[in-house]
């Protein structure tokens, strides 16, 4: 994470609470919340402290042995809340791919490196800089400001923002606004450029499950669980699911057009004319992969199971994809689309998990502060 980025919007330059920053997320990366199994109680231990340091009262809450959640509040005169949201837990690093530890918050040529660096430990940081330097103003404020840390959003958030909205709903009683990932600020050549995120991809995760005859592997048969399995993924490789526009991802292609190369300009403008031509998108896919992801639903092959013995045939194989969907997508009629294309009745597709889809309105206070402030900035 840039410690531009970190330091944008907490306060200018000299401030303690600016400077301590950097030194802040590393720490928070050097604890350990890798998920699973989370032990998100070690970073609500880490945050807790901080606040306890500044005089802020917090609350925090396991919703399973080790799965901490943690919430504070500075009171306001009325106005709908503002949440200022985060999750703990981090997804698993193999150590053998990075060039440092990815446990040990390593700062070198003004980046702060580790795991949950980008997701989300940076914000967090951020977030909790910010609380703190509203809470030192002593300012009244106009509205209740909420500092939430949760567990479990990189497994769904049962243990997480789920369970403390199902088991704690008066937390969230007021709140008109929460800021949360997404967005956040990037270089785009020479320029800096903040992203606000508005909707997201729905995440929904597939478990294909091939079923064949097994037997001994010195004795090849013309069709087996992991034959079915592997022309399932590939079938699934091999299609491209059809692209279309929803506005909030024109609007992100009209502001990032300014920025791209000369022959990409114009069609960054008017992004719904050219998701037909075949040429842009390849080319669109194999230099801004995240830009086209944004303009089709998506399926990434991630977990592959068959049998544990190299001589062994098995019955089953196992195919997990990380699906993402436009958000103005049925989720049914997608898992629909996805059996048509495997076309194998001897291959199941089990929904793992779903979200619903959920949409933000630029048409608010917050939003045109928040494009007033970075333009400034």
């Amino acid at each position: 994470m840039n410690v531009l980025f970190l330091l944008a919007f907490v306060s200018s330059a000299g401030d303690p609470l600016v400077d301590i920053a950097p030194e802040r997320l590393a720490a928070y990366i050097q604890v350990d919340t890798t998920n699973p199994p989370g032990n998100e109680i070690r970073g609500v231990e880490f945050l807790g402290a901080i606040l306890k340091q500044a005089g802020i009262p917090f609350e925090m809450a396991e919703s399973a042995p080790g799965r901490g959640n943690l919430w504070a509040r500075l009171q306001g005169n009325g106005k709908p809340g503002l949440v200022l949201l985060h999750h703990i837990d981090v997804v698993p690093a193999d150590a053998s791919y990075w060039s440092v530890d990815p446990y040990a918050g390593v700062t070198k040529d003004g980046y702060v490196y580790g795991r949950g660096a980008l997701d989300m430990k940076a914000l967090g940081i951020m977030q909790l800089q910010a609380f703190l330097a509203l809470h030192a103003a002593g300012n009244q404020l106009s509205r209740d400001v909420l500092y939430i840390a949760t567990a479990d959003e990189e497994a769904g958030g049962f243990f997480g923002a789920g369970w403390l909205l199902e088991n704690r709903p008066e937390i969230a009683k007021g709140v008109g606004y929460v800021l949360n990932e997404g967005g956040g600020g990037r270089q785009l050549g020479t320029d800096t450029v903040f992203f606000v995120e508005v909707t997201q991809k729905v995440p929904v995760w597939l478990r294909l499950t091939a079923r064949g005859r097994p037997g001994h592997g010195s004795v090849p048969l013309p069709q087996t669980a992991i034959t079915r399995i592997l022309r399932a993924g590939q079938r699934l490789a091999d299609t491209g699911f059809d692209a279309r526009v929803i506005e909030p991802v024109a609007n992100l292609f009209r502001g990032v057009a300014r920025f791209q190369r000369p022959e990409l300009k114009s069609a960054f403008e008017e992004i719904g004319a050219h998701i037909t031509d075949a040429a842009f998108m390849q080319t669109l896919q194999i230099t801004a992969p995240g830009y086209h992801a944004l303009l089709r639903n998506t399926c990434s092959p991630t977990t592959l199971r068959g049998s544990e013995k190299i001589n062994v045939v098995p019955p089953e194989a196992v195919l997990e994809l990380d699906c993402r969907l436009v958000p103005d997508q049925d989720v049914d009629e997608f898992i629909a689309e996805v059996t048509t294309i495997v076309n194998d009745r001897d291959v199941s597709i089990e929904r793992i998990m779903s979200f619903t889809p959920a949409s933000s309105s630029m048409d608010t206070p917050l939003y045109r502060l928040i494009e007033a402030k970075t333009d400034e900035w």
